[in-house]
Parts: structure tokens; sequence; C-alpha cells
């Protein structure tokens, strides 16, 4: 049983299962990828409750649009302005946060991207593309160029939470259990351990889906095993 600590803040167990905040990315996440608005609707709140800044969540929203596409991002964000509407109204003075650190750097995005997707993977991106990069090479080029270097990059969140929430979103949608697959290696690369793994899944378990939960928990099994 997972032991959390009663601070509202950024702190993460003695267990090592997700901080609060990261509890509330899962949840956004997941509410945002499956489009229930009025969890969504409370999810945002405990988030920002929580000590997310409104910088971190609108990062956590923009970037799930390359998982569940525009209109599930969109209508996100769209509900994330009326609950600071709603919150201003109440006179909560939310904290807004910082602002992605401007890319000066002139190295080539492609390459940027690449990089990216080789400390995710852990695989080095070298000899000729394969399956859909070898079939239609230009998703291969938004890909690198977009997801990895011009989402990725923006430092408003690091890797762990934005696969956190890539993670949460993958397993909130239906038919994409290769993609969740690969996502939970990377996430494990980048740092998310096997408690916290558990802990994201119990979090779907208990607020979004059993069904969900279920299919997620099979997969990381997988992984998990592929990687002892």
């Amino acid at each position: 049983m997972l032991t959390f600590t009663n601070h509202m803040d950024d702190q993460i167990s003695i267990q090592e299962g997700l901080s609060v905040k990261q509890q509330q990315i899962v949840t956004i996440a997941a509410f945002t990828a499956n489009g229930n608005l009025v969890a969504l609707d409370t999810a945002l709140n405990q988030g920002l409750n929580a000590g997310l800044t409104i910088s971190e969540i609108k990062e956590v929203l923009v970037q799930l649009y390359a998982y569940c596409g525009f209109p599930g991002s969109l209508q996100g964000i769209n509900t994330f302005m009326k609950v600071l509407e709603k919150r201003k109204d109440s006179w909560i003075k939310d904290h807004e946060g910082k602002d992605a650190t401007p890319v000066t750097t002139t190295t080539d995005k492609y390459e940027r991207g690449r990089k990216i997707l080789e400390q995710l993977t852990g695989r080095p991106e070298t000899g000729p593309k394969m399956g859909a990069a070898a079939f239609a090479p230009v998703i291969d080029t938004f890909l690198k160029e977009h997801l990895f270097a011009d989402i990725f990059e923006r430092d408003v969140l690091n890797y762990k939470d934005r696969e956190l929430a890539t993670i949460s979103a993958l397993i909130s949608l239906k038919g994409v259990e290769p993609m969740l697959q690969a996502h939970l290696n990377m996430g494990m690369n980048v740092g998310l351990s096997p408690q916290q793994i558990d802990h994201l899944i119990a979090i779907i378990h208990e607020r979004v889906g059993q069904t969900e939960a279920a299919i997620a928990k099979t997969i990381y099994q997988k992984v998990h095993d592929s990687r002892s």
C-alpha cells in the first residue's frame, strides 16, 4: 500500500509513488484524451489546488494534441479557460508559472528531435528508415521536428512528466496498445519507476475505468518482463 505525504506540494511519497502534482497530470491527461469534460473540469481544479501552475497545465493540454488530436486538445484548453474564469470570479488567485525558454540554438531541428528521441527510447537512430518512417517519410520528419523538437524540447515540463501525461492519455484511448507499450518503455527510460507506473495504473482504475486499467496492466507487465 502506498503512503503519501499530506503536503500539497511536489514531494513524492516515502514509497516512491507519484507526487501529488503528478497524480493530477495523470487525471488531466486521461480525461482530456477520452473527452470526459465534466471529469476534466474537476481534475483541472484539483490540479491547480495541488500546486500545478497554469503554464504547466496548459503545456499538458497542448502536448496532448499530438496524441488525441486538435479536437481533444482544444476541448481541454477551452475547459481550462472556463475553470480559470470561474476561479477568478471566486477570487482564487492561481500561479501563472514560467513560459518556455525560447530556443536559440541554430542546430538543425530534425537533428535535435532525433537526439531527444534517442534519449527517450535508449536506442540510436541510425541505419535505414523502417516501417511507417520508410513508407511515409514525411511523418518521420513531423515526428522528429515537431513532436520531439518543438514540443518535448520545451522546458515547462521535464521528460518524465511529459511521458506521464502521454502514457495516461494513451491508456484512455482505444486501439493504441503498440504506442502505449513504446511510451511505457520511454517513461521508464527517463526515470518513471515501477512503483510510479503501478500508481499511475491504480489512479486510472479508480478514476477513469477498470477496463482501461486492466489493459494497461497487461501491457506494462510485458514491458516489465522484457526489461528484466
